[in-house]
């Protein structure tokens, strides 16, 4: 259990809508099922009412700030088994990028793979008391794209299993390029804030509202109002 999954939930029952496309810029086709994930009759472009709400606030504040610029949508809501699939794919990635025998991996090696798989992604607990974030239809990954469409180089790329995840991981650095990657998020970071969401302390992409680590990341402790969607 991570930290954050001990936060109680009060579900506020909200709607889980879909998102208007339009508005935003997206990451097309859906990175998650274009490696073979699958939603249903559902989209992963969807998350809760008051979620929306605050996502297309922080866009109209974006635009305030840089003219011409939009959030683009990477992954929101995600059913658990769509989790359960990308952790299994994570698995094996990372498995064959240490080039070890998949078939026979020894019990020390499948626990240090599955260690660093749950460094960014949430179990897939089906348990109401400890959701995926993204299950609940209140977090988001997101980056940004300038005036001409032109996604902004971050540093690193989302769902990136490495230290430069990490939002301020280039904060020290006197190398240039590396000042404009910070800069970036910190941009990403601002707009999101004033919208009133709370960033993931290890990934720059990831933003939520209402769930459990948004509560967990509070300043004053209080209960999250978001739990799982009922779908599935």
């Amino acid at each position: 259990m991570k930290p954050y999954q001990q936060i109680a939930i009060a579900e506020c029952n909200e709607a889980l809508v879909p998102i208007p496309l339009e508005i935003f810029a997206v990451e097309s086709p859906h990175p998650y099922q274009l490696l073979g994930a699958t939603y249903a009759e559902m989209s992963p472009y969807y998350l809760r009412q008051g979620v929306l709400d605050s996502l297309i606030k922080a866009q109209v504040y974006l635009q305030l700030k840089r003219i011409g610029w939009r959030i683009q949508i990477f992954d929101a809501y995600r059913p658990v088994a769509v989790q359960q699939f990308m952790v299994d794919y994570t698995f094996f990635q990372v498995a064959e990028a240490q080039k070890l025998d998949i078939p026979n991996l020894s019990p020390t090696e499948i626990q240090d793979i599955w260690q660093q798989v749950y460094q960014i992604w949430a179990v897939p607990s089906l348990d109401p008391l400890t959701p995926p974030p993204h299950s609940t239809g209140a977090a988001i990954d997101i980056t940004l794209v300038d005036g001409v469409g032109k996604v902004i180089n971050m540093g690193s790329p989302i769902d990136e299993l490495s230290p430069r995840s990490h939002p301020d991981y280039f904060a020290n650095s006197n190398l240039p390029e590396h000042q404009q990657y910070h800069r970036d998020r910190q941009l990403l970071r601002e707009v999101m804030e004033y919208a009133g969401f709370a960033r993931h302390p290890d990934e720059w992409w990831h933003f939520c509202q209402g769930d459990q680590m948004w509560a967990w990341l509070s300043s004053t402790p209080i209960e999250a109002r978001y739990g799982r969607v009922k779908i599935y």
